[in-house]
């Protein structure tokens, strides 16, 4: 499966509890905040779970993610998203990227 912007704000909005009530526009600046944040880390170019990255690296890069995205949605006079819901708008698409990895194999 390929990534698909629609269907990872549809995954984001039904996984993040009722903290993903935002525009699609929104939800799409914050998508592309994570690919910002991946491409300035260098992990786009390589499959993370081939490195051997533990649960702990795993926790460690969400909380890097979490705080990346709420920095940059802090600089955006245009992002509305409240600050509590970062992390579950970030949870959500990360589990939308799992969701993907699982149905590849």
């Amino acid at each position: 499966m390929e990534y698909d912007e629609q269907k990872a704000i549809q995954y984001i909005r039904d996984h993040s509890e009722g903290h993903a009530n935002y525009d699609d526009d929104q939800l799409l600046n914050v998508i592309d905040m994570i690919f910002d944040y991946y491409d300035e880390h260098g992990l786009l170019d390589i499959d993370v779970d081939a490195d051997g990255n533990s649960d702990d690296d795993d926790d460690n890069e969400e909380a890097a993610l979490i705080e990346y995205v709420s920095r940059m949605l802090a600089k955006d006079k245009g992002a509305i998203i409240s600050p509590d819901d970062v992390p579950y708008i970030v949870r959500g698409e990360l589990g939308y990227e799992e969701y993907l990895d699982q149905n590849l194999m």
